[in-house]
Parts: C-alpha cells; sequence; structure tokens
C-alpha cells in the first residue's frame, strides 16, 4: 500500500512539473512570436526610409544633413544586436522620420506630392501597428518573466535554465507621426 503511494505521489509530481514545463515553454514562444511581430513592422519602416529620403531629396536638397542621420540611423537599426540597443536606434530613428515629416510645412511642392503624401500615411500606419506589436510582445514578456519568478514553476524555470526576458522601451509615450 505504501509503494502505491509512492508511485501516485511521483507520478503527481511529474505530472505537475510537465504542465508547469509546457506552460513556461508556450510562454516563451509566445514572446518569440510577438518579437517576430515586431520585427516585421519595424522591417517594414527600414523599407519605406530609403523612399522617404529619396522623395524629400528631391524637394528640399537643404536637408542633407537630416536625411543623411536618417539613412545611418536606419543602418544602425537593422545591424543592433542587443535588445536595447535596437530600441534605442529605432527610438532615434523614429525621431528623425518625425523630423522628416515635418518638413513638409517649409516645402509647399513636399506637401502636394503624392508620394510623399502615401508614404506618410503608410508611416503613420506601420507607426501604429508597431505600437500594438510592442505592446502585446511586453505583455508576452511580464507573463513569461511572471511565470518564470513565481512558485511553484520557479523552481521548473531554473532546473530548465528559463531566462526572464526583456521588456521592449523604444520610445515610452511616443505618438505616430501625425
Amino acid at each position: 500500500m505504501a509503494l502505491w503511494w509512492l508511485g501516485a505521489i511521483a507520478f503527481v509530481t511529474v505530472a505537475a512539473i510537465v504542465v508547469v514545463f509546457n506552460d513556461l515553454v508556450a510562454a516563451r514562444n509566445q514572446v518569440r512570436a510577438a518579437w517576430s511581430d515586431i520585427d516585421v513592422q519595424l522591417t517594414r519602416r527600414h523599407d519605406l526610409v530609403p523612399q522617404l529620403v529619396a522623395a524629400v531629396q528631391s524637394y528640399a536638397s537643404y536637408e542633407r544633413a537630416t536625411l543623411t542621420t536618417v539613412t545611418e540611423l536606419r543602418s544602425r537599426a537593422i545591424a543592433a544586436a542587443s535588445l536595447a540597443d535596437k530600441a534605442q536606434a529605432e527610438g532615434e530613428l523614429a525621431e528623425q522620420i518625425d523630423r522628416i515629416l515635418a518638413l513638409q510645412e517649409r516645402y509647399p511642392d513636399l506637401k502636394a506630392s503624392g508620394n510623399f503624401l502615401q508614404l506618410q500615411h503608410d508611416l503613420v500606419g506601420i507607426e501604429d501597428h508597431l505600437q500594438y506589436a510592442r505592446r502585446f510582445y511586453n505583455g508576452a514578456v511580464r507573463d513569461l518573466n511572471n511565470r518564470i519568478e513565481t512558485f511553484p514553476s520557479v523552481i521548473v524555470a531554473r532546473l530548465a535554465n528559463f531566462k526572464p526576458a526583456e521588456f521592449f522601451r523604444q520610445g515610452d509615450g511616443q505618438e505616430a507621426p501625425k
């Protein structure tokens, strides 16, 4: 009888560990999928930057420094290795894109350009999607980190070497370009 109880306790313990482990894996995969959504939006924005620079160059040749900065920031954002570096570069890139979009006030021909207006519209849409994707990612990170740090999953997380994920803090409080 005692052997039966020990077997039952062992079975319940192993089953609980398996359930907690699978829950941690699902949370980690959710974070990865959410990051993929952010990466897609960032890639879309990166793809529009050269078109935006070209559109502005033809109307605002005096803004060469701003256009060069945007191009350099795009390259830096694409090459960023860590999440913190990527977030910083993306925040700076977003600020510079806002500056370019504000140039339409100084250059009436640019404001009337259909190509520029379409690019502006596309960038605003991407920024809206990016903001949503960032919130979703950070929510997934919060959920994973909570699971990693709470009992009893903290035991399984340490044994299986689960690490907390890093939040994406690009442009806190930043609005989409107008």
